[in-house]
């Protein structure tokens, strides 16, 4: 039989497993700096490692990006500087593809979508990463950036209609 810290240790495994590729691409967004986003995961984790898993069992998730979130933000306004991905860094996270010609057609791809994504007003940008990056549900974002879930809801509608239609107005670019 296990002890209870024996559960607990297991618990806190079990959302670093599940969720620290997700948390540390997220801490690197807002921190555009790699190593630094490990330490905030780092400190989102030990500060995990004091709640009591059945009081966040249900929102697991959202704690943790809402924490990752706060010691992010936190971090950049202790250094003064808040300064987003440039387009060049957004691409070196590109997903493996099977053959070189596909990796390179994603990143063209990634790099259009984060051309456009940079246009849009940050509060849409980043609950866009949070529903389209990270899966996280409206009401999880909500929690995580203290909006109401309709806010997120209208601001995720918006972001997608804009980037639309600027995907529109490329094409009709490209054919002319």
């Amino acid at each position: 039989m296990k002890t209870p810290e024996q559960k607990h240790a297991e618990w806190v495994r079990g959302a670093i497993r599940t969720y620290e590729g997700r948390l540390v691409r997220y801490a690197t967004q807002i921190t555009a700096d790699a190593d630094r986003a490990r330490d905030v995961v780092q400190e989102t984790f030990i500060r995990l490692c004091d709640q009591n898993p059945e009081q966040l069992d249900s929102h697991l998730a959202e704690w943790l990006f809402t924490v990752c979130r706060h010691r992010a933000l936190d971090l950049l306004k202790k250094e003064g500087r808040l300064t987003p991905l440039d387009e060049v860094e957004m691409n070196t996270h590109a997903s493996m593809e099977p053959t070189p010609a596909a990796q390179a057609q994603r990143r063209e791809e990634l790099g259009r979508a984060a051309h456009w994504m940079a246009g849009l007003p940050e509060n849409q940008r980043e609950v866009m990463r949070l529903k389209f990056q990270h899966g996280l549900s409206y009401k999880e974002i909500s929690h995580v950036t203290n909006l109401t879930i309709s806010n997120v809801g209208v601001l995720i509608h918006t972001a997608i209609r804009t980037l639309r239609e600027r995907m529109r107005q490329e094409e009709g670019a490209s054919r002319t």
